[in-house]
C-alpha cells in the first residue's frame, strides 16, 4: 500500500501518486487484447480496443490522470444513473421505487427472460435495460427532447458546461437495437411504461449517446462521493437521500451480472457502459492510517475492450489494483 503521505504537501503527493498511476496504466493496458469492443452497435465497433485511461478527482480537489484521457465517448449505461436521479427528483423516491425495484438480477443487462419467467411486478432495478427504459418512460415530458432536458440541466450543473449527443452513435443505436425494442414492447404489454413506446425509446437511445470524457465522469463521481454537493461551491446539486440510493444501486447492480464480484473484489460503487466507460465513486473512509483520497473521490475509466459481461476488461483490473493499493473499499 502507498502509505506515509501525511507529511507531503499536496503538490508533492500529486506528483508521487501520478508516477504510480502512470505505471499501473501502462501495465494493465496489455490486458486490452483479452477483450473485444461492443459490436452490436455498429458505431461502437469503430473504437480502438487498445485505449485505456483513468481520471481521479478528489473531494479535496486533487486530480490524477493517466493514459488516454482526452477521448470523448458516449456514456451508454452510465446514463442510467443520471436518468434515475432525475426521475427521483421529479417524481419522488417513493413513486420511483413503487415502479422500479432495487434488486440485482444475476442476468445479462439486456435480458428479457428474467422478466417473463419470474412474472415480476416491476423491473428489477433501474441500471439494467428494462428498468432504465421504464425510467425513461416516467421522466416528465411528452417528447424525447422534453424528457431529456432535465438530464442535460443536471449534467450542466455537475460539469459547468452542457454536453451534447453524438448523433452518429444515437442513429446507429436507434437503428440496430432490436433487443431494446423487444424489451420495450414487453414493458408496454405488461403496463410498465408511462409514456408511449416511441418517445420512451428515443429518450433511452439519446441518453445513452451523450458524450463525455473520463474527467467529466470523475467529477460527477466526486459529487456523488460528496453526497450530492459540489466540491467547489458546496451547492447541493443532488439531494443527499437520492445520491445515497444511487450509490447503493451502483454497488449492487452497476456492473451488470458481474456486480457481485466487483463489490467483493473492488468494493466501491461503480457503473459501467458498453462503450468502455466506468464511473466509480469512493466515499470518505475511516482508516487508522493515511491513505490517498481518504476524503473520497470520483474515478472515471475508459477502455473500449470489454469482457463477456460488457465491462471494460482492462479498466476493471486497473480499478481492482488501485482499490487494493489505496484501500479504497468501503467495507
Amino acid at each position: 500500500m502507498v502509505q506515509g503521505i501525511a507529511n507531503w504537501n499536496t503538490e508533492q503527493t500529486e506528483e508521487w501518486l501520478q508516477g504510480y498511476v502512470d505505471d499501473w496504466v501502462a501495465f494493465f493496458r496489455k490486458h486490452t487484447n483479452e477483450g473485444k469492443v461492443a459490436s452490436y452497435i455498429p458505431e461502437l465497433k469503430k473504437a480502438n480496443p487498445d485505449q485505456l485511461g483513468i481520471s481521479i478527482v478528489g473531494t479535496n480537489g486533487m486530480k490524477i490522470q493517466s493514459g488516454d484521457t482526452s477521448i470523448p465517448f458516449t456514456i451508454q449505461s452510465i446514463s442510467k444513473v443520471f436518468s434515475f436521479i432525475v426521475a427521483c427528483m421529479e417524481r419522488g423516491v417513493s413513486y420511483m421505487l413503487d415502479r422500479v425495484d432495487v434488486e440485482p438480477t444475476g442476468e445479462a443487462f439486456n435480458s428479457i427472460m428474467h422478466l417473463e419467467m419470474r412474472q415480476v411486478k416491476k423491473p428489477f432495478n433501474p441500471l439494467v435495460n428494462a428498468g432504465a427504459i421504464t425510467v425513461s418512460s416516467i421522466l416528465e415530458g411528452n417528447t424525447s427532447d422534453e424528457k431529456l432536458e432535465p438530464i442535460f440541466e443536471l449534467l450542466e450543473k455537475l460539469l459547468h458546461y452542457r454536453p451534447a449527443i453524438d448523433v452518429d452513435v444515437y442513429e446507429s443505436e436507434r437503428d440496430s437495437s432490436m433487443r431494446n425494442r423487444a424489451i420495450g414492447y414487453y414493458l408496454l404489454e405488461t403496463g410498465f411504461l408511462e409514456s408511449d413506446l416511441n418517445s420512451t425509446l428515443e429518450t433511452y437511445f439519446k441518453q445513452c449517446s451523450i458524450e463525455l470524457t473520463i474527467e467529466d465522469i470523475a467529477r460527477i463521481g466526486t459529487t456523488l462521493a460528496n453526497d450530492g454537493r459540489d466540491i467547489e461551491t458546496d451547492e447541493e446539486i443532488i439531494p443527499r437521500p437520492i445520491a445515497r440510493i444511487a450509490k447503493a444501486l451502483m454497488l449492487t447492480c452497476g456492473m451488470y451480472d458481474a456486480s457481485g464480484k466487483f463489490a467483493t473484489y473492488v468494493g466501491i460503487p461503480a457503473k459501467s457502459g458498453v462503450s468502455g466507460g466506468i464511473m466509480a465513486v469512493v466515499p470518505p473512509r475511516v482508516r487508522s492510517e493515511d491513505m490517498p483520497f481518504i476524503e473520497g473521490c470520483g474515478i472515471g475509466v475508459f477502455g473500449p475492450a470489454l469482457d463477456k459481461q460488457g465491462n471494460s476488461i482492462a479498466g476493471i483490473r486497473l480499478l481492482k489494483h488501485i482499490a487494493r493499493q489505496w484501500d479504497l473499499s468501503i467495507f
